[in-house]
């Protein structure tokens, strides 16, 4: 089932790339560079195949391994850092290997420049995150269960060819699961029928825990018979009978081309130079973020990217309860990338650029289209209207815009990293897709204090929440950096402030690893600001960037939950550790089926100085999802994100000379 499925997967990925090789799609980037100019270029379809032959030859791998991840190794960053044109750069290629029938996870790194292994480990108790592998085997050791099909003719269905299979990470082990140390996964089974828009049509009450190691059912749950939604949910053209007549064309072009320009995986625009990569696990890692300031390029960010995420459900059912998925570490996000088309998920003035991947055999091959950039108008930049003569001073506001889409299953999450003329970098993170729904009897809502709420009649939305926590290396001016708090105070009415309308804004140093485990504080308008601890502005302060939260969340589970216990990094907002190579999931690096605490707990229990330091932020945004029949079938898009905004790291508006 794995060589067919796999196969069927190459298969699918030919055919694309023959299609937009012969029939042709404007703005797309057909090739990616194929000479290895610089440490962080992304791996080539060559490297990667030398480097899979190489473990296969010198390791006995059986028949049934395969390769969750193969990705670049980062060099060193200080090898990074230092590095000029034209100067020799190891090369080296990461690859996490797991042995199905074992149950053995391996982690190895291949050297390019000498073509050997040079480090080769097994993870005691690592699992990889769920493969297109372990849902072929699901769906086969469920569908073969008499239990199942018992339970599904009890239902009224006996075509079970109908019944969609999903394949979810274990969530919250029970103490015999965690003991056993089996690769375990939570089948959830959906009804299509008629219409194809199974997510509708939840089998509400029946969850199989299957064993992937033994393909055999672990355990079987049917808590009894839920009514299934007859009603035709799909939402494609052909399922209305009334269309909306959609608003007049909107054409969007550059006659002159693009502002930005593309060398290899480096990016230059309107002062902005920064390097991308497509990271399997993380999706889109931007490196070596730079702003070209007079005559020197300044740098702000080295390292950013999405480093987990948490969407825990808030329904105490057993058969609910397990559902806390962490799509970026459980499920490899970048992996599940989308395929994106111009004058869709981005405006026709974009470029497509091409992703070189492997799949589960260890093959590489080249997606076309993974990622989106395009330049876009946001109104006003800057603006004064002078009385005096009547003159109208303004400049519109461009934006460059990096995107992403991933789909974990029912959800679609657009990962965007958007960079403003005046400095500025914000990331925006869009959800849509459709909500996870469990079935019900009810056609009309019935409590008010219930875990969620009624979308359509047999259809209940559940309360949930979706927390992101991106890991953002930043070098603000080089690597001695410091971070301080800024709250904003109101001033006690007094012989200072006789009319009590004073504000002021008290900075205070974060010092240390643990004493910079912070949150949001509305009240106090706070925000942090990264800076120089060894360089000064023209006004004698450190140059730095503030990170401007926009709208979050708090983690909702109560104080003991185990779900803090996983998924630490969403019980705050705001982390900063001393950077250390390897430190790089707020989630743990294996957080499928993980131990407790993994992740930013353990990165700070040594508490090390911030001070003066190469430093690292971690950030946490959220969204509360209280579903509404709005967001059914198909939810409007959620956006939330946060900017990162310079702060006396210019000596004045960069663009107030910007040309008309």
């Amino acid at each position: 089932m794995i060589k067919r499925l796999n196969l069927f997967y190459q298969l699918t990925i030919t055919i694309i790339i023959f299609i937009n090789i012969f029939i042709g799609f404007p703005n797309i980037v057909l090739a990616q560079e194929t000479v290895i100019s610089h440490p962080l270029n992304p791996l080539t379809e060559t490297e990667i195949n030398t480097a899979v032959t190489i473990v296969k030859e010198q390791k006995n791998l059986s028949e049934t391994a395969i390769f969750p991840i193969i990705t670049l190794q980062e060099p060193d960053k200080k090898e990074v850092l230092n590095f000029t044109p034209g100067k020799s750069f190891l090369r080296q290629v990461f690859l996490q290997v797991y042995e199905i029938e074992l149950n053995k996870t391996f982690t190895g790194t291949v050297n390019l420049n000498t073509k050997n292994i040079t480090s080769w480990q097994e993870i005691p108790h690592g699992q990889p995150a769920i493969s297109s592998a372990d849902y072929a085997i699901a769906r086969d050791v469920v569908k073969s269960d008499l239990r199942w099909q018992i339970a599904m003719q009890k239902r009224g269905i006996k075509d079970f060819e109908n019944v969609e299979i999903n394949c979810w990470g274990a969530g919250i082990l029970t103490d015999k699961e965690a003991k056993s140390g089996n690769r375990i996964c939570r089948a959830l089974s959906y009804y299509q029928g008629k219409h194809w828009n199974f997510y509708a049509r939840p089998i509400e009450g029946v969850l199989v825990t299957v064993n992937l190691n033994k393909s055999e059912v672990d355990t079987f749950v049917d808590n009894g018979i839920v009514p299934i939604s007859q009603e035709n949910w799909d939402y494609d053209i052909h399922a209305f009978n009334r269309l909306i007549t959609p608003p007049k064309p909107l054409n969007i072009n550059q006659p002159e081309g693009t502002s930005f320009k593309i060398q290899g995986n480096e990016i230059n625009w309107q002062g902005w130079k920064f390097r991308y990569l497509m990271h399997p696990r993380e999706g889109l890692v931007l490196y070596l973020v730079k702003y070209h300031d007079g005559e020197k390029d300044r740098s702000i960010l080295y390292r950013g990217s999405l480093s987990e995420m948490a969407v825990p459900y808030g329904d105490p059912q057993p058969n609910w309860s397990f559902r806390n998925a962490f799509d970026v570490g459980e499920y490899n996000l970048g992996s599940l990338a989308n395929k994106l088309e111009l004058g869709k998920e981005i405006p026709e003035n974009g470029v497509l650029l091409n992703t070189v991947f492997a799949n589960s055999e260890g093959e590489a091959f080249t997606i076309p289209g993974l990622v989106g950039i395009y330049e876009r108008d946001n109104g006003v930049l800057w603006k004064h209207f002078n009385y005096r003569n009547q003159k109208n001073y303004i400049r519109r506001n461009r934006e460059l815009v990096m995107k992403m889409i991933t789909t974990v299953d029912n959800y679609d999450y657009s990962i965007n990293w958007i960079f403003r003329q005046d400095g500025t970098l914000e990331v925006e993170n869009e959800l849509t897709g459709i909500d996870l729904v469990q079935g019900t009897a009810n056609t009309k809502q019935s409590e008010n204090k219930s875990f969620g709420r009624l979308l359509a009649k047999n259809i209940f939305g559940v309360n949930h929440q979706h927390f992101f926590n991106y890991r953002l290396d930043l070098d603000i001016d080089g690597q001695a950096n410091s971070v301080m708090e800024m709250n904003v105070e109101a001033v006690p009415i007094g012989d200072k402030n006789p009319l009590g309308n004073a504000i002021t804004v008290e900075d205070t140093l974060l010092k240390t690893e643990k004493s910079a485990v912070r949150d949001l504080d509305i009240k106090h308008s706070r925000e942090w600001m990264i800076a120089s601890a060894d360089k000064q502005n023209n006004l004698g302060v450190p140059p730095g960037y503030i990170l401007m939260p926009a709208g979050n969340t708090i983690l909702y589970a109560v104080e003991g939950a185990n779900i803090r216990k996983k998924a630490g990094f969403a019980t705050h907002h705001f982390w900063v550790t001393k950077y250390k190579y390897g430190e790089m999931y707020a989630g743990g690096d294996y957080p499928n089926q993980t131990q407790l605490g993994a992740g930013l707990p353990k990165y700070i229990a040594d508490n090390e100085s911030l001070n003066s330091e190469d430093i690292v932020v971690w950030y946490t945004m959220g969204i509360t999802h209280i579903p509404r029949p709005e967001d059914w079938p198909v939810m409007p898009t959620h956006s939330v994100g946060f900017k990162l905004m310079p702060r006396g790291f210019f000596n004045r508006n960069p663009v107030i000379n910007l040309g008309e």
